[in-house]
């Protein structure tokens, strides 16, 4: 604040003035009156020196945060013109300051400053990535509508379209060396767990009609493949989709990714990256857990060596039949939470709406099954005969491993209600079933009908559609039955295997949560369907939608230290809604109230104090300059 009048004038006004920045020019504005110098001669012999003796002491009021302003409302006044078709907001968002936060901690920023010193670029390729990560959380859209949305935000970047494009080319240049950086800086914001590392993937599909084509290389026979390719996919949709794999730790903060297309295999996915992860972590040990379908022979041998172990689920309809008996076998059961002998049959059969078996029906029953398997090593060896000629042989390698098998009444009465409801809906189709449209799906309910054809000699055969009751009773089999297979060691003796096992079946319970990963990039940060045609900045695509899970999972993970928890919706809501709207040039009042999250982040961030009714822009100029570094 300074001091203004007009020094041409006989008796000048003393007025308080601010100066303020209006779009990208600067301006000054009046605030307050002190009065005419001829009022002022009634109280002083001096009225200049007064007048600047109140400009000092409102200076000394602004900095305690607390001043009173002279402010008229023109209720006739309109709002600026423009031409831009669509009339834009006045609020702007400061709840990014917090995502700003950690990805200053993460030193994103000289991660760009080092890939772009020998390059003559006339942008800054960290506001970019800045502002495209936290609007993937906050307002998730394509590039193109991020880049007119701009506006939306408090420091009102100023970056074209083009340059959007070209950071992502730029990133996708550097994708193994982004994603080492990431991790590498991440024990800067909270220091991570790699004991195990979880490990799935996920589909994403791209709105285009067919799959990008195949190119071979005239001159030297290459086979180039394209990216977006027809696979499997949960959603049965008809689209191409590229293919996620994923690492992450045992909070749940992601560690490292891959993309493939979406016709590979996503077994052949898991050792690749898993090479890159042990590179990333320096050859530190860890377990590798995942679900049956990332947990083949070839992954589990490779997690066997260099004092890396696993945990992976395992179907028991898959194993063999010497397995399959020992499961079934009513001998070698003991309970978890106790390390007690009890039968497989007891735990089948006992009244269950008993209050007295509560703790039972709750209580789950275990058993380890040594299953040690031949596996190929991918090596030949010569074999000689008696008859003096010899054979090249495939050499076979042993793979210890052990089977932990868990049975629960509980899951066993949870599943037969499902499939009593699939029964009755069977039933349902069996009424009017048309033999035209009748499909037949692995896990539809028309898994339980079965056609029969029956027709004498020389006549045509008669389709008639029944219950497969013996499915039924196959499936039934296996209800409340749970396998994991590891190489981890487990005592013998009951107390410790007990604690053993436990712990093992606690490990491989968390891999709820690398779902919850691609649920938080799917759903909140609407990572699809993607709209970008060539795969550099496909792959810079979800190198930016990867930031911004890593960054939300490390603010999950501070609050979670600091005894707060939220749901994921919850905290990107407040961080929404926390908007200021600019008055009159002068400051900035907050449109958003308080809550549990906002005083929980200001607990963690104790200098962000984004929890103020009013605000002076120098002072949020302060505070986003400090990370926008």
């Amino acid at each position: 604040m300074k001091l203004w009048f007009d020094r041409k004038s006989k008796d000048p006004t003393y007025f308080i003035q601010q100066g303020f920045r209006n779009g990208k020019k600067t301006s000054t504005r009046n605030v307050k009156r002190i009065g005419k110098h001829s009022e002022l001669l009634a109280i002083t012999d001096d009225p200049l020196a007064y007048a600047k003796e109140q400009v000092a002491k409102y200076n000394e009021e602004m900095k305690n945060t607390k001043v009173s302003m002279d402010l008229s409302i023109d209720f006739d006044k309109k709002v600026r013109a423009s031409d831009d078709v669509v009339s834009a907001s006045a609020l702007r968002n400061i709840g990014y300051y917090y995502l700003q936060h950690i990805y200053h901690d993460l030193q994103i920023g000289c991660f760009f400053k080092d890939v772009s010193n020998d390059r003559k670029i006339e942008f800054d390729p960290n506001l970019v990535n800045r502002f495209l990560t936290c609007a993937r959380i906050l307002s998730p859209a394509s590039k193109l509508r991020t880049h007119v949305h701009l506006t939306d935000y408090y420091e009102q970047p100023d970056f074209d379209y083009v340059h959007i494009l070209r950071t992502m080319d730029l990133m996708e240049e550097n994708y193994e060396e982004y994603i080492r950086h990431l991790y590498k800086n991440s024990s800067n914001v909270v220091k991570r767990n790699t004991s195990v590392c979880y490990y799935d993937c996920s589909n994403f599909y791209f709105e285009i009609e067919s799959p990008d084509l195949d190119y071979v290389d005239e001159v030297t026979g290459e086979v180039i493949s394209g990216f977006r390719k027809y696979g499997m996919s949960k959603e049965h949709r008809p689209n191409p989709i590229v293919e996620m794999g994923l690492f992450m730790d045992s909070d749940g903060i992601p560690l490292s990714m891959c993309l493939v297309p979406g016709n590979q295999s996503e077994q052949t996915t898991a050792v690749p990256l898993e090479k890159e992860l042990s590179h990333m972590l320096k050859g530190k040990s860890f377990i590798y857990c995942a679900d049956a379908g990332l947990g083949s022979y070839h992954i589990r041998n490779f997690n066997s060596m260099g004092g890396r172990a696993f945990i992976v689920t395992q179907s028991i309809k898959k194993l063999s039949d010497i397995l399959q008996q020992a499961v079934f076998s009513d001998c070698d059961y003991r309970l978890l939470s106790s390390g007690d002998p009890v039968s497989l049959q007891e735990m089948k059969e006992f009244d269950r709406k008993d209050d007295a078996n509560r703790a039972l029906y709750l209580d789950k029953i275990f058993k380890v099954i040594p299953a040690d398997n031949l596996i190929d090593l991918g090596l030949y060896d010569e074999k000689k005969f008696k008859n003096g000629k010899t054979k090249q042989v495939k050499v076979k390698g042993l793979l210890p491993q052990k089977l932990i098998i868990t049975f629960s009444r509980k899951m066993m009465e949870y599943q037969r209600y499902i499939r009593n409801r699939q029964i009755e809906r069977a039933k349902n189709l069996l009424k009017n079933i048309d033999p035209e449209t009748y499909k037949k799906g692995p896990n539809d309910v028309t898994r339980f009908i079965k056609r029969n054809s029956k027709g004498k000699n020389g006549e045509k055969a008669v389709d008639q559609y029944v219950l497969d009751l013996e499915l039924i009773a196959e499936e039934e089999k296996y209800d409340g039955f749970y396998a994991v297979a590891t190489n981890l060691d487990i005592a013998e003796t009951p107390a410790a295997m007990k604690t053993d096992v436990g712990q093992i079946l606690d490990i491989s319970a968390q891999r709820y949560k690398i779902e919850d990963c691609f649920r938080l990039m799917k759903t909140n940060f609407s990572s699809r369907p993607v709209y970008h045609r060539n795969k550099p900045r496909i792959i810079a695509h979800f190198m930016i939608c990867y930031t911004a899970l890593l960054i939300f999972r490390l603010l999950q993970k501070k609050l979670d230290l600091a005894g707060y928890h939220f749901t994921p919706n919850d905290i990107v809501e407040t961080l929404q809604n926390m908007q200021v709207t600019d008055i009159n040039d002068l400051f900035y009042t907050a449109t958003y109230e308080g809550s549990q999250i906002l005083t929980a982040l200001n607990t963690i961030y104790p200098l962000s104090q984004l929890d103020r009714k009013y605000y002076q822009p120098k002072d949020l100029n302060k505070k986003f300059k400090k990370i926008s570094r």
